[in-house]
Parts: C-alpha cells; sequence; structure tokens
C-alpha cells in the first residue's frame, strides 16, 4: 500500500534542517512566517535570549482587530503584505533595522514572499 506523506510534516522538517543555519540574535533578529488556511503570522524573535529559548520583540497578524478592519475585503496574499508593513513599522519603531528571514519551512511564493516584500517596503533590510 503506498502511504502519502504529510504534508505538514514535511514542511516540518524542511523547517528544522533550515534552522541548523538560520538563527537570529540581537543585531540581527529572526523574522518568521508561520502562514495558516486563512490566517498568517509573523514575529520578530531574538534566539539568544532567555538562555536560548528565545524571545519575541515584535509580533503581527492578520487575526488583529485592527488589522482585520483593514484588510477585510482584500485576498490574502494582498493582507499578508500588509502585515508584513506593519511588522516592519513596528520593528522600525523598536530601532529593528536589519534580520534574518526565516520562511518557516514554506516555498518562497504567494503570501510568505508577500510578507516579505511588505517588511522591505516598511523599511526592514534582509
Amino acid at each position: 500500500m503506498i502511504k502519502k506523506e504529510n504534508k505538514n510534516m514535511v514542511r516540518k522538517n524542511r523547517h528544522n534542517r533550515m534552522r541548523y543555519t538560520i538563527k537570529g540574535n540581537a543585531e540581527r533578529p529572526r523574522l518568521n512566517v508561520y502562514r495558516s488556511l486563512n490566517n498568517i503570522y509573523a514575529q520578530i524573535i531574538d534566539d539568544t535570549a532567555n538562555n536560548g529559548s528565545g524571545n519575541t520583540l515584535v509580533s503581527a497578524s492578520s487575526t488583529e482587530k485592527a488589522i482585520m478592519a483593514q484588510t477585510a475585503d482584500m485576498k490574502k496574499t494582498e493582507a499578508a503584505k500588509v502585515v508584513g508593513k506593519i511588522i516592519g513599522e513596528r520593528a522600525q519603531q523598536k530601532g529593528i533595522k536589519k534580520v534574518v528571514f526565516d520562511r518557516g519551512g514554506y516555498i518562497y511564493t504567494g503570501r510568505v514572499a508577500a510578507v516579505a516584500e511588505g517588511a522591505r517596503e516598511a523599511g526592514l533590510e534582509f
């Protein structure tokens, strides 16, 4: 019998392989993206804080009330770009200018690329 691979497990394995090389520190924290079926979440994380367990510095998601009101009649890719712009603006307010992009094991296209594009437009460098 042929067994179909679980796509999320394949993605998690890909993400674990990537995390060996992608690490965020105080100078260049990690911009992490998580994509669910209907929403998108982005966090900027300093992996060296709290004895190596990490510390979330900035976060934004399409489930926040202010962002939901802004993106009510948009497509998911357009809403992802808005989330990217908002996380970029929040990072600038905290004094974060350079980050390392962690696509979370997802292919760099669609909503993941839209978050990156929005963050770049807001002034983040990666």
